[in-house]
C-alpha cells in the first residue's frame, strides 16, 4: 500500500525531492503502519531490515550477495543475520542425496 501510495523511484522512503529520510521520519512510518495494520510487536527501523534479510535468505540468496547489498564489509557482519534462516537447514539436501548411486 505505502508503495503504491507514494510511489518511491529510488528509495523506499524518500522525500518529495528524492532524497532519502531521516532515521526519525523512517522510525515513525515504521511505527504508525504497524499500528495501522494492528501489529503488536514492538517494531523499529531495523524490523524492515531484518525482515527484508530473512525473506532473501529463505528464498535462497547467496549470503555474498545480501552482504553487498547491506553493505557489509565483512561477512561476519552479515552472518548475525543467517539465524533466522536456520528452520531452512532441515530441508537442505546433501550434494550426495542427489547422486543416483543406485547401479553403483
Amino acid at each position: 500500500m505505502y508503495c503504491l501510495h507514494y510511489r518511491p523511484k529510488k528509495y523506499l522512503f524518500e522525500r518529495p525531492t528524492g532524497a532519502t529520510s531521516s532515521e526519525i521520519s523512517i522510525q515513525k512510518i515504521v511505527k504508525r503502519v504497524a499500528k495501522n495494520v494492528n501489529i503488536r510487536k514492538r517494531v523499529n527501523r531495523h524490523t524492515l531490515r531484518y525482515s527484508f534479510v530473512t525473506h532473501l535468505l529463505e528464498n535462497g540468496t547467496n549470503l555474498c550477495y545480501i552482504q553487498t547489498l547491506l553493505g557489509h564489509n565483512s561477512s561476519r557482519t552479515t552472518e548475525i543475520y543467517t539465524h533466522v534462516g536456520i528452520k531452512n537447514i532441515k530441508s537442505l539436501k546433501s550434494p550426495f542425496d542427489l547422486l543416483d548411486l543406485g547401479n553403483v
